[in-house]
């Protein structure tokens, strides 16, 4: 076994030899929330491997689980002793509170690792979660932003910079290394059981609605994005795919949906109102991310549908619902 690392107990019989043998997918990430539901369905199919140095205490037996960060050398010869058919990369922080030069380290760094393992092994499918965050929200936005949109909000949003990073990285993949079929998806805001800034604008106990913006809202379930990675999984797909819900809504309305309490307040004040809660530790939804309060940041996700077969299995009523459970 690797230093550093833990694995599942398999006897060794000759199924298990087999099994050992196959090709398999690898999931970075794969203690979080989006890569638990992945592997559910993919284990169920064939090998998976995970990478993640959190612990999985309860993880399907035939997961082999390596307890590493992705920057250290180990994490290569994991690489290096399973034979692979294709890499999901969900190992990304996306926490607000870690500090830029730690996220940017955790992040960046460990994305460039995975690639340089790729591409020296030449596995033949990495598929990058990204976001449509990337794009920015933005006053001169068009309604459904395209996939080949500029990414603008790294300007504009210092948290979101990592990944506007790691999204240009895998683009320069794609053409540098033809061999691997390289899909990035960005997904509107993810709802469901997962931990994200929106969800903590929407639990504060008063929400604050901004005077003179009411953005259309965008939002696609956990479950449809587990979808789309499944679909980006199968041969011959490669490209950049935005991942849409089942529609949108004013912001006005999803908070109605949601029954909190409202109240209004100018923009400008709203941001010194946030700042200080989150400076107090009453919220993680800092003032900094208001524009996606103010402005549309919705995605156009007909290439997903029409390429990938992508179609949104969760109604806009569940999607809406999923929200207002996880912040209740």
């Amino acid at each position: 076994m690797l230093a550093g690392t833990t694995t599942s107990t398999r006897k060794k019989t000759g199924r298990a030899a087999k099994a050992a043998a196959e090709h398999a997918v690898i999931l970075t990430g794969v203690c979080g929330r989006l890569g638990r539901l992945l592997l559910r369905q993919l284990h169920r199919e064939g090998r998976v491997v995970g990478i993640d140095r959190r612990e999985f205490p309860d993880a399907p037996p035939d997961l082999v689980h390596y307890r590493l960060d992705i920057r250290r050398k180990a994490c290569r010869d994991v690489f290096r002793k399973e034979p692979v058919k294709a890499v999901v990369h969900l190992g990304v922080m996306h926490d607000p509170r870690v500090s830029a030069e730690t996220r940017h380290a955790w992040n960046v760094e460990g994305f460039s690792r995975v690639l340089e393992y790729v591409a020296r092994l030449r596995i033949p499918k990495l598929v990058l979660l990204s976001s449509a965050a990337v794009y920015g929200a933005r006053p001169d936005n068009a309604q459904f932003l395209a996939d080949d949109a500029p990414l603008l909000a790294s300007g504009r949003v210092s948290d979101i910079r990592d990944l506007v990073e790691l999204d240009m990285l895998a683009q320069t993949f794609f053409w540098r290394a033809p061999d691997t079929e390289t899909v990035i998806l960005r997904p509107s805001f993810i709802v469901g059981e997962v931990k994200n800034e929106i969800y903590s604008y929407f639990r504060l106990p008063v929400t604050p609605r901004l005077l003179g913006f009411d953005p259309m809202m965008q939002f696609v379930h956990e479950q449809d994005v587990v979808q789309a990675l499944r679909l980006a999984l199968r041969p011959g797909v490669r490209g950049i795919f935005n991942v849409g819900g089942p529609g949108v809504l004013p912001l006005s309305e999803v908070i109605a949906r949601i029954g909190h309490p409202v109240v209004a307040v100018p923009h400008f004040l709203a941001r010194g109102l946030l700042d200080r809660l989150w400076r107090f530790g009453l919220t993680d939804f800092p003032g900094r991310e208001i524009d996606y309060l103010r402005y549309v940041c919705m995605v156009d996700d007909r290439r997903a549908r029409q390429e990938l077969g992508y179609v949104p299995q969760k109604s806009l009523e569940e999607t809406i619902d999923a929200i207002r459970e996880a912040t209740g």
